[in-house]
C-alpha cells in the first residue's frame, strides 16, 4: 500500500471515531432497539494484510530453466485497509458491500550466474458479504462472515531471468470467496469498534491461487438515529388513608393508619445503558421522592430491579440488583436509616410487557420503589 493509501485510511478512521466520540457525548443509553437492528451504517478499518508467495514454484521454475538459486527473500505482509457501508436486516444478520486494499507483496531472488528475479504482487477489490451477529450480552457480540469478492491482481517482474515470459506486468480479475471471524463491541447504539480476522481466496496474474489475510480494526456508526426523551418521573397515587370516626360525644383525634406507597421508575430515568450509578436525573426523581415522605413515620422502604430479556438470564439478575441497591445506597445518604431499605433483584422474571417490541422492553426495565409508613395526622 502507498503511503498515500495509508493516510487515507487512517484519516477515514481518525473522522470517524470525533464523530463518534460526539455522538457517545449526546447518549450513551440503548433504548431504540428497533432502530439500530433496522439502521443502515458506515465503516473503516485498517490493519496488517498477509499472503503466501509460493516459493517451492518459483525456485523449481528457476530450477527447470537451468538455474541455482543462492538468495531468494520475500515480504509477505503489508498494510491493509477497507471501506463499507451496511444494511442490519434484523439483531443477527447484516449485508455489506465494501471496497478493499490488501496491499502488495514481493520477493526477490539471485541465481548462479549473476541471475536476478523479483516479483510484486498486489490486490484490490469490492466485496459483498453477509454478516452473522451472535450478542453475548448487550455490549458485545461475536462476528462471522462469508461472502464473495471480486479482485484485480496486478504482478510485475523484473530481471534478467524471466523464464522465457516477455509479459512483465500482467492483470487479472476474478470473483472468489472469502470468509471472516471476529469481534464486536458497542460504545452505544450508534457507534461500535471491531476486531477481524478475514481470509480472502486469490489468484494472481501467473496461474498461482493461494489466499490473503486482512487482520483489521474498523469503527462502525449507523446512521439516522432517533432522538428520544428521558421517560418522566410517575409516581403511583397516593393510597388514601381510612380515617376512624368519632365516638359519639367525645371528640378524638383519628389514630395514625399505615399507608404504603408505591412508585416504580423507568430504568432510563435512573441509570445510562448497562451502568448501576446513578444519573444526575435519577437523583432528583428519588429527591421528589423523599419531599413526598415528609410528615411519615416510615417504618420499611423496598427497593426491586428489572429488567428486559436482552442478554443472559444470569447477567440480567446481577444488573437489576445492583440497581436496587444503587437506589438504597442513595437513600440512605439523604438520611434514611439503612436497616429500614431492603433490596430484590427480579432480573427478567416479571415483565409487565411484550420483550419482543421496543416498547414493552422500555417498560419492563424499571425500578419500584414501594414505601411502608404512617402518615402523621395534623389536628
Amino acid at each position: 500500500m502507498t503511503i498515500a493509501h495509508t493516510l487515507g485510511a487512517l484519516s477515514v478512521m481518525a473522522g470517524a471515531l470525533l464523530a463518534a466520540q460526539a455522538a457517545q457525548a449526546q447518549d450513551n443509553t440503548f433504548i431504540n432497539p428497533d432502530w439500530a437492528n433496522s439502521a443502515w451504517y458506515l465503516g473503516a478499518g485498517v490493519g496488517q494484510s498477509r499472503a503466501t508467495i509460493d516459493e517451492p514454484r518459483l525456485r523449481a521454475s528457476l530450477a527447470a530453466n537451468g538455474e541455482s538459486v543462492t538468495a531468494f527473500t520475500k515480504d509477505q505482509r503489508d498494510t491493509g485497509y477497507k471501506l463499507f457501508v451496511g444494511r442490519q436486516l434484523n439483531q443477527y444478520f447484516a449485508v455489506e458491500a465494501g471496497y478493499f486494499d490488501l496491499g502488495k507483496f514481493d520477493f526477490k531472488s539471485t541465481t548462479s550466474g549473476n541471475g536476478v528475479l523479483n516479483g510484486q504482487a498486489a490486490f484490490r477489490g469490492v466485496n459483498l458479504d453477509l454478516l452473522g451477529q451472535l450478542p453475548l450480552s448487550q455490549r458485545f457480540s461475536l462476528l462471522g462472515r462469508v461472502g464473495m469478492h471480486y479482485t484485480k491482481t496486478n504482478t510485475e517482474f523484473s530481471g534478467n531471468r524471466l523464464l522465457g515470459s516477455t509479459n512483465t506486468h500482467a492483470s487479472e480479475r476474478k470473483l472468489n470467496a472469502k470468509l471472516g471471524l471476529g469481534l464486536e463491541y458497542k460504545f452505544s447504539e450508534a457507534l461500535a469498534l471491531r476486531g477481524e480476522v478475514e481470509r480472502y481466496r486469490l489468484n494472481d496474474a501467473v496461474g498461482n491461487r493461494g489466499d490473503a489475510d486482512l487482520y483489521s480494526v474498523s469503527l462502525v456508526y449507523k446512521l439516522g438515529r432517533p432522538a428520544s426523551a428521558t421517560p418522566a418521573y410517575q409516581p403511583a397515587p397516593e393510597v388514601a388513608p381510612v380515617v376512624a370516626m368519632p365516638a359519639p360525644v367525645v371528640v378524638a383525634a383519628p389514630a395514625p393508619v399505615p399507608v404504603a406507597e408505591k412508585v416504580s421508575f423507568a430504568s432510563e430515568a435512573l441509570f445510562d445503558f448497562d451502568q448501576s450509578t446513578l444519573k444526575p436525573q435519577g437523583k432528583a426523581a428519588l429527591d421528589q421522592l423523599l419531599g413526598q415522605l415528609t410528615g411519615m413515620d416510615l417504618e420499611v422502604i423496598v427497593t426491586v430491579g428489572h429488567t428486559d430479556a436482552v442478554g443472559s438470564d444470569a447477567y440480567n439478575q446481577k444488573l437489576s440488583q445492583r440497581r436496587a441497591e444503587a437506589v438504597k445506597a442513595y437513600l440512605v445518604a439523604q438520611g434514611v436509616e439503612t436497616h429500614r431499605v431492603y433490596t430484590e433483584g427480579k432480573g427478567e422474571t416479571q415483565p409487565v410487557a411484550d420483550n419482543t417490541s421496543a416498547a414493552g422492553r422500555a417498560k419492563n426495565r424499571r425500578v419500584t420503589v414501594e414505601v411502608v409508613g404512617t402518615r402523621k395526622v395534623m389536628r
